[in-house]
């Protein structure tokens, strides 16, 4: 049966490993991190721009507006200095290279407009078979249309799928649809669920990390 690795972006394809960049940030603008998380993250201004109502352009303008900051380049500063501790998650990446053409991969992630971009810049885009970004399609996990959109683009059932996310309710969204569904905690034991779930119809895949 054709089947599909299907795995969220921010907290599983980019981890935040360095929160020293953040924290200072945080700091000079007088405001706990988990405040400045949220407006960035969680904020009706961060909500609108992942379901595609407001570019992500538009978004930086308004976070700095809310920040009471109107120079283009200190919002720009802002916005750097906010993910200068991301890293992206090497060995997942790996991995799903050597997995590519053995089974379908796919992305879902709620992320703004220039999602695309970023992943073009990392090299990834031509990794994965189908991407499909909130802002683009007008949908937010855990809502049950987004898996079902990326299914019928992947061209697999749900018992044919597995997806892999950071946060517990998006991970439930896809297992109720019968996706199966791993909620990703660290890389090495992810790694190895998803192993496990490969090796259960597939043993040409057992010698992959």
């Amino acid at each position: 049966m054709h089947r599909a690795v299907i795995v969220d972006f921010g907290g599983v394809l980019m981890r935040s490993e360095d929160p020293l960049p953040r924290e200072q940030l945080a700091r000079e603008l007088g405001m706990t991190v988990q405040d400045l998380e949220s407006l960035i993250f969680a904020s009706d201004l961060s909500l609108r721009a992942q379901r595609g109502e407001l570019p992500e352009p538009e978004l930086w303008k308004a976070i700095g507006e809310r920040l009471g900051i109107r120079s283009p380049e200190k919002i720009q500063q802002v916005r750097q200095r906010f993910f200068a501790g991301d890293r992206l998650n090497e060995p997942l990446v790996e991995a799903l290279r050597q997995w590519k053409g053995l089974v379908a991969l796919g992305l879902i992630s709620n992320a703004w407009s220039g999602l695309r971009e970023v992943l073009r810049r990392l090299r990834l885009l031509d990794l994965f078979d189908e991407a499909v970004i909130s802002a683009e399609v007008g949908l937010l996990k855990p809502d049950y249309r987004i898996y079902h959109l990326a299914l019928e683009r992947l061209g697999v059932p749900p018992e044919a799928a597995v997806f892999v996310d950071d946060l517990p309710e998006n991970v439930q969204a896809a297992r109720e649809l019968g996706i199966y569904g791993i909620h990703f905690r660290d890389t090495m034991g992810t790694l190895r669920q998803l192993q496990e779930w490969l090796n259960g119809g597939h043993s040409s895949l057992s010698s992959q990390p």
